[in-house]
């Protein structure tokens, strides 16, 4: 059974700010807007009770994994007994009865993890050692391997088709929102009646020399964009460290000046906003934009299987959860009170052609800040498209084909094609990113945190209890091991895909005369 490669083993708290840069992304752009439109109060318990809703699924990943551990070591240990056997016909009858109980019950009773699995001559095992053999987090097994694990065939399909979905509402995100990025900075045409913060219209001009809008420049932008990075999915990248590095350090800095900034104009001008104390109407969307802030399970074993001690990992997560709680909070409760106006991506309230105090700065210092943050998107997202890209195609690949070389050039070229050009239609349809992001998150990203998860945890505790027992003790099961916790969260999932049903026909039935 492969180990984690020492060299690619890190701390806790490193592991820790890894999780902490995965989950605060492009979602928590999104939540100022939808945070102010529901209200100062509500968007406040909201963002509480999801976060709190989202670590208790974290808590199913990590007992799946641990489960996931104990059925490869309990399925080796069996292929090591069979070996054995086959191998050696000369042992005593009473050393085959131990060779036997050993494959049957665990590993040796030493306290090293090097101990081989299986010891003719090891003296007879405890259920402590057991424990620490069998329930640890020692390979990496993504949630893909899980669920090959714990589901049948038609559960593994639905699995792949959730990620799919999810994926390709990622990525039309991550273009929509570079595109509408790098249109507001372009487009320099301001109607001559524009007002303090108010919403140029996508049928004014882009450029007062040329007959373009701002949404056909929308759209030229998206069009560059795919056509420029969309090629990188036809071949195998990844990030580097560095770049990795890169990208967290740009972020920190981003979301730092953000909430600078708006605690300045709160200083200086007062509160500009005037959010709500509830508004039910707003309830939807928040729903989608937490959901996908609050997104990590899908990459959580890459994350934490390098984790040196995961003794304490449970209390760590729980820590690092309620740090990203209260940033989102700090992040939300300024923006929806400095600024009148919000755009539902919020670092084009700091655009460079009139910053959210209503007012140009003359001070290239200001002007630069403003050009970084307008462009935040464009730097961290343009890193991060091809490789959700390949992500995508090669979980595509897993859900309709085998390894048969006949589908050599299916492989290399139809799932490509099939990964870029949905993505690229939808933000061609729409660059409306709190309908992305709301449906993103509350269908598929609801699948992936909430239904998946839950789902994997029942099926995992049922498996390791039959196959391995009930008295060897999950050291990483979740605190919330209450049936009713399972129920609670299906619930949960359910009511929040029904509230944004009923808030997307709101938005495109009303229009059409059709009451609800």
């Amino acid at each position: 059974m492969p180990e984690q490669n020492l060299n690619d083993q890190y701390s806790t708290w490193v592991g820790l700010i890894y999780i902490f840069n995965l989950i605060v992304g492009t979602g928590a752009l999104t939540l100022p807007a939808v945070f102010s439109r529901a209200g100062w109060a509500l968007g406040l318990s909201v963002i509480l009770i999801l976060a709190f809703i989202s670590f208790i699924t974290v808590t199913f990943v990590i007992e799946v994994m641990a489960s996931a551990n104990a059925i490869i070591t309990w399925r080796h240990i069996q292929h090591r007994k069979h070996v054995c056997f086959s191998q050696d016909s000369s042992f005593t009858e009473s050393e085959s009865e131990m060779l036997q109980t050993l494959g049957e019950s665990g590993p040796s009773n030493s306290d090293s993890e090097d101990t081989p699995l299986v010891t003719p001559f090891a003296s007879s095992p405890d259920r402590a050692d057991m424990t620490y053999r069998y329930y640890v987090i020692r390979d990496k097994i993504e949630m893909g391997q899980m669920a090959s694990i714990f589901f049948n065939k038609i559960g593994i399909t639905l699995f792949y088709i959730c990620f799919a979905v999810y994926l390709y509402g990622d990525l039309s995100i991550y273009g929509a929102a570079v595109a509408k990025s790098l249109a507001d900075v372009a487009c320099t045409y301001q109607p001559l009646n524009l007002t303090c913060n108010d919403t140029i219209p996508d049928t004014e001009l882009c450029w007062e020399e040329f007959s373009f809008n701002r949404l056909d420049a929308y759209r030229i932008f998206l069009s560059i964009f795919v056509f420029l990075l969309g090629p990188f999915v036809f071949f195998n990248i990844q990030k580097t460290k560095y770049l990795q590095f890169l990208t967290s350090a740009m972020r920190w800095l981003a979301f730092t000046i953000m909430i600078v900034y708006a605690l300045k104009n709160l200083l200086i001008h007062g509160a500009q906003g005037n959010p709500p104390t509830a508004n039910i109407m707003g309830i939807p969307s928040l729903f989608g934009a937490c959901i996908y802030s609050f997104m990590c399970h899908h990459s959580l074993p890459a994350l934490v299987a390098p984790i040196t001690n995961k003794s304490t990992l449970n209390r760590s997560l729980a820590l690092d959860y309620l740090l990203i709680a209260s940033f989102y909070l700090l992040l939300a409760l300024t923006g929806a009170f400095a600024f009148e106006h919000l755009d539902d991506l919020y670092t084009l309230d700091f655009s460079p052609r009139g910053s959210g105090d209503c007012s140009k700065s003359n001070n290239i210092f200001i002007v630069l800040i403003e050009y970084f943050l307008a462009l935040f998107p464009v730097f961290t997202l343009s890193t991060s498209f091809p490789v959700i890209a390949i992500t995508l195609r090669n979980n595509l690949q897993s859900l309709f084909l085998n390894e048969d070389t006949y589908y050599s050039c299916l492989y290399k070229l139809v799932f490509p094609v099939l990964a870029i050009l949905p993505p690229y239609l939808i933000a061609m349809s729409t660059k409306d990113l709190s309908i992305l992001v709301g449906i993103t998150g509350s269908y598929a990203g609801a699948g992936i945190q909430y239904l998946i998860p839950t789902i994997l945890v029942y099926y995992a505790r049922q498996k390791t209890n039959k196959i391995i027992g009930l008295g060897v003790v999950n050291k990483f099961a979740s605190p919330f091991s209450s049936n009713c916790w399972l129920i609670f969260v299906i619930l949960w999932a359910i009511t929040c895909m029904i509230l944004v049903s009923v808030n997307f026909m709101q938005i495109h039935l009303q229009p059409t005369g059709v009451k609800l």
